[in-house]
């Protein structure tokens, strides 16, 4: 070895030892911008309004588009609020003559419901390339060559950008949009069932894209296939009116208040025709040049960097008008700080940087030491492990306590649970009245003998709350059935569940006495249909299987993969099985749904999974889905969930926390799995950031000192050898020492 050589390599590690962190994933001059860090665990799939759905997508979607309305981000029950208008929409009904109603006209009554916005003047979209526009006033990259487009693959790459003022016309264009054949939508089916037109609409759409594809196929015209614009301002859509430039009427067919819950979801947010020409030029789409990896909005911010599997950037949106911080909220909002911002402008930060990470680890260490202000934006499970984990007193705890890591939670707007297949001869609805009541009692004996709150703590770590019906808490009328009789006794103000005595009893009285056919003498046994659970799984089914042995029932597990799982619940042929629901919106119809006849799973492909069936109960559905909040509503639902609570056609289960997890410089972190636009709330104190992470990650050089000190020992033997055999001739003989002055000594 040479001898510069090692001396090289040891000062490399002393001078290594001196150096500060080595390991930081964010650089300390990001750090102390007015920027947030957070991660994502999945590159989203479609940011394209139209076909957008997932979780994992919103919250870059909704801090880009903006929907008509939106949800007051304190209050709880949640609120509309307009967003892009300037109040809630006025909603008239219409009569089949075509007469206008009166706001308390009986549903039969009305033919169509008309939803009129009125948009605020002066909000304006995004900088961005499909607007531009030359000396003469025609649009600049409207007539985009190959030879154009090859240097070009993100919206950053053109020189120039454009905006304007935000129209009613691009509403109606997005609406029109939903029925395009290019991207599929997840609700142009539902809502073709609600929008006058709309259905008529898609098949108008599907015929001219067919055209289109064959005419460009006879012609062998085209870049790789791509298929000319479809230009929707060419085409009519009865049920969408554009009155003016800024006021816009919608039509749907019946009462349907809830399609003003539609309204806050990103299917509506606008549409510019210059955005979708712009993108369905040939050559975009093979560069990613589309909807669904460059949105163009109205809203807080734009994207300005996408690298998939890597990294995505949103940055402040210069045209952005600016809204208030809310000055209202719950009454414990003022005590967790939630006020201290009321009326400030938003959005409070300049950009948000999300790096993909694909292990739960890497994100916990870098949350944990600073980098990362919040684990995941749109995940509430990092937050409930969190608290967890200081109830627990795991060793994060005490780390957690000390780094002041804020932990606000709520229980989500949905919930897991328990059916009984209502087509099933054993614990379904029974073909004779004597079947129909012992298959009854069946249900509530297992119901009781399903100790939820003992799954709760042992499974969600008592980070869940049972349920009483199947509508939840935070909607309208969650709050009025405190226990289900069936379940539970209430004496005192105390609520307990009835003993497993009771349940015994109830089982021998359906027939089943020890859990054996009274008539057979055979054991009872319970097919249990599960949806592709692996080992980790196991001790759930286990726990499944000790509630049914508690009454000697015998239980025999089905698990298939989700697709076959499906396929029986389609075709009715599941027994008894496990399911949840995440509401769409937070009104009570969208639970309560579930159980209503028509929605039959096995019928009509619907959300009622167990097929369950009452004609009283329908009766009430049809009358509470179609009125507005209030008393009369109220009542409508408490006699539902009696019935649904004595027939029993599930277990209800549990709804589980969302917590949040945030580090004691960001602001305003107020968790909700329904509110999406969380972004343009949040503020952070960059000072502190930099501070604390400074604090927290103290560079440990001992350990490379002590390499350094171990090298030295291993290296100087070698070293005195090496000089040893450089003062041996080749003869072995010792050569002479030379002095400094280079004579022979």
């Amino acid at each position: 070895m040479n001898q510069n050589r090692i001396w090289l390599w040891i000062v490399s590690v002393l001078l290594l030892a001196g150096c500060g962190r080595s390991n930081e994933p964010v650089p300390k001059q990001w750090l102390a911008e007015n920027t947030l860090f957070t991660s994502y665990q999945e590159t989203p799939k479609h940011l394209d309004p139209a076909s957008s759905y997932s979780n994992n997508e919103t919250p870059w979607t909704y801090a880009v588009y903006e929907p008509p309305l939106k949800y007051h981000y304190l209050k709880r029950p949640y609120e509309l609020l307009p967003r892009t208008l300037t109040s809630l929409p006025k909603v008239t009904y219409i009569s089949a003559e075509g007469k206008p109603l009166p706001p308390d006209a009986p549903a039969a009554l009305i033919a169509e419901s008309w939803f009129d916005l009125e948009l605020k003047p002066g909000v304006l979209w995004q900088p961005h390339p499909a607007f531009a526009r030359d000396a003469k006033g025609d649009l600049r990259y409207h007539r985009l060559t190959e030879r154009d487009l090859r240097d070009k693959n993100k919206p950053a790459d053109f020189s120039e950008t454009g905006t304007r003022s935000l129209l009613a016309q691009d509403y109606a264009y997005a609406i029109k949009r939903l029925a395009t054949t290019r991207v599929k939508s997840p609700a142009f089916g539902f809502l073709s069932e609600k929008i006058v037109g709309l259905q008529a609409l898609g098949e108008t759409i599907k015929q001219h894209d067919q055209g289109l594809k064959q005419g460009l196929h006879a012609r062998q015209a085209g870049v790789f296939g791509e298929l000319p614009w479809i230009d929707f301002r060419n085409f009519e859509l009865e049920g969408v009116e554009v009155l003016s430039d800024l006021k816009l009427r919608i039509r749907v067919i019946g009462k349907y208040p809830q399609f003003k819950y539609w309204l806050a979801m990103s299917f509506f947010a606008p549409v510019a025709w210059e955005v979708d020409a712009f993108y369905s030029q040939a050559g975009m789409s093979r560069r990613n040049l589309n909807l669904d990896t460059w949105p163009v909005g109205t809203g807080p911010y734009q994207l300005t960097e996408f690298v998939p599997n890597a990294r995505m950037v949103l940055e402040r949106n210069p045209n952005y008008r600016g809204e208030p911080y809310p000055c209202e909220g719950e009454p414990d909002d003022v005590e967790q700080g939630f006020l201290k911002d009321c009326g400030r402008t938003t959005p409070f930060i300049d950009r948000m940087v999300s790096f993909i990470e694909k292990e739960g680890t890497s994100v916990h260490a870098k949350f944990m030491q600073g980098y990362y202000d919040v684990p995941q934006l749109e995940r509430g499970e990092p937050g409930v492990g969190y608290q967890v984990s200081i109830e627990d007193g795991s060793g994060v705890a005490r780390l957690l306590k000390d780094r002041k890591i804020q932990l606000p939670n709520t229980i989500q707007v949905g919930f897991w649970y328990f059916g009984f297949n209502w087509l099933d001869p054993v614990v379904g609805a029974g073909r004779t009245p004597e079947e129909a009541e012992r298959n009854r009692k069946l249900r509530h004996a297992f119901s009781i003998a399903f100790d939820i709150e003992e799954y709760i703590a042992i499974f969600e770590d008592n980070r869940a709350q049972a349920n009483m019906s199947p509508v939840v808490r935070g909607v309208f009328g969650g709050d009025l059935i405190r226990t289900n009789p069936v379940v539970y006794n209430e004496a005192s103000g105390q609520v307990r569940r009835r003993s497993i005595e009771e349940a015994k009893r109830l089982l021998a009285e359906a027939g089943y006495p020890e859990g054996r056919d009274r008539i057979t003498g055979r054991p009872l046994v319970i097919n249990y249909d599960v949806q592709g659970v692996g080992p980790g799984y196991q001790a759930r089914l286990d726990w499944v299987a000790r509630q049914f042995a508690k009454l000697n029932v015998q239980l025999e597990v089905r698990n298939t993969d989700y697709n076959r799982f499906q396929d029986k619940m389609r075709k009715g042929a599941a027994q008894f099985f496990f399911w949840g629901w995440l509401a769409d919106y937070p009104d009570p119809e969208n639970f309560l749904f579930l159980l209503y006849g028509p929605n039959a799973k096995a019928k009509s492909d619907g959300e009622n999974a167990g097929n369950y069936s009452s004609a009283a109960f329908d009766k009430l559905f049809e009358q509470m889905k179609d009125l507005d909040d209030g008393p009369q509503r109220a009542a409508l639902i408490a006699q539902m969930v009696r019935i649904v609570q004595t027939d029993a056609p599930m277990i209800f289960g549990w709804s589980e926390e969302y917590a949040g997890a945030y580090h004691q410089w960001l602001y305003n972190g107020k968790p909700s799995n329904i509110i999406r636009d969380q972004l343009q709330y949040l503020r952070i104190d960059p000072a502190l950031r930099l501070e604390r992470i400074e604090q927290w990650n103290q560079p440990h050089r001992w350990p490379l000192l002590l390499l350094a000190a171990l090298v030295l020992l291993l290296v100087t033997p070698a070293l005195h050898a090496w000089r040893q055999r450089q003062r041996q001739n080749a003869f072995g003989e010792a050569q002479p020492a030379v002095s400094a002055q280079g004579r022979q000594t």
